[in-house]
């Protein structure tokens, strides 16, 4: 048995606070009956309707994509356009999946597709501090203190960004442009574009290369893999 509001982040329904939130407001049923206590207790045969939509206790499933560009991370888009989840379902594999986090449209590299709400809430959650490496192509060349200034942090929307890491990784003077691998653990929107914005130097090209433990090796652009369950135990560590 676990509470309510578990059983409904684990089916990937919503974080388990909004979940909450829901069952306050009278949204959840169980066994036919609207619940709104917190404290309440659920099995895997009970039936819970939210919105008047049943939730399934799926099997979990974890996926690694290789997002190429032009590729919307969501599971669906508005404007029909592909999205990362199309990619895996293209590959007939059914299970309802949802991307963790997101990479703008342009944007690509690593990107984690999982129906383990639980898991997908925590890994997002600035608390936990996930590590996330990047490697981007800047405009002008890159001095040794905005490297530092990117490391200390920098002033976006009024917050100042958390300690990073930053290392030059090769220039180009006849075209003025820098390649700079950089490792946050937040995320904001459009934070690492923001970042180098924020130092004078508009990002053209970005592609993250590791999610925590996880990186890319032997995946070309548009390719997946499942996750190791070893993979999945070092996420949930």
């Amino acid at each position: 048995m676990e509470r309510l509001q578990k059983a409904m982040a684990e089916a990937g329904v919503a974080s388990r606070r909004a979940s909450e939130k829901l069952i306050l407001q009278g949204k959840v049923a169980v066994n036919g009956k609207i619940v709104t206590e917190l404290g309440t207790k659920v099995g895997v045969h009970d039936e819970i309707v939210v919105n008047g939509v049943p939730i399934h206790h799926e099997q979990h499933v974890y996926y690694l994509l290789n997002k190429p560009r032009g590729v919307i991370s969501s599971a669906h888009d508005d404007k029909g356009r592909r999205t990362v989840v199309d990619i895996i379902h293209d590959a007939e594999i059914d299970e309802r999946i949802y991307p963790v986090g997101r990479l703008d449209y342009d944007t690509t590299g690593i990107l984690l597709l999982t129906n383990d709400g639980a898991l997908a809430n925590k890994l997002m959650h600035p608390k936990y501090e996930v590590e996330k490496t990047y490697i981007a192509k800047v405009e002008g060349i890159v001095k040794n203190d905005e490297l530092k200034q990117l490391r200390l942090g920098v002033v976006i929307d009024g917050r100042k960004t958390k300690p990073a890491k930053s290392k030059l990784l090769n220039v180009d003077r006849a075209k003025k442009t820098s390649l700079v691998q950089l490792t946050i653990h937040e995320g904001r929107n459009h934070q690492v574009k923001n970042m180098f914005k924020a130092v004078g130097h508009p990002v053209t090209k970005l592609h993250r290369e590791t999610y925590g433990p996880l990186n890319l090796y032997g995946l070309q652009p548009g390719e997946f893999r499942a996750l190791k369950p070893e993979e999945v135990q070092l996420l949930k560590k």
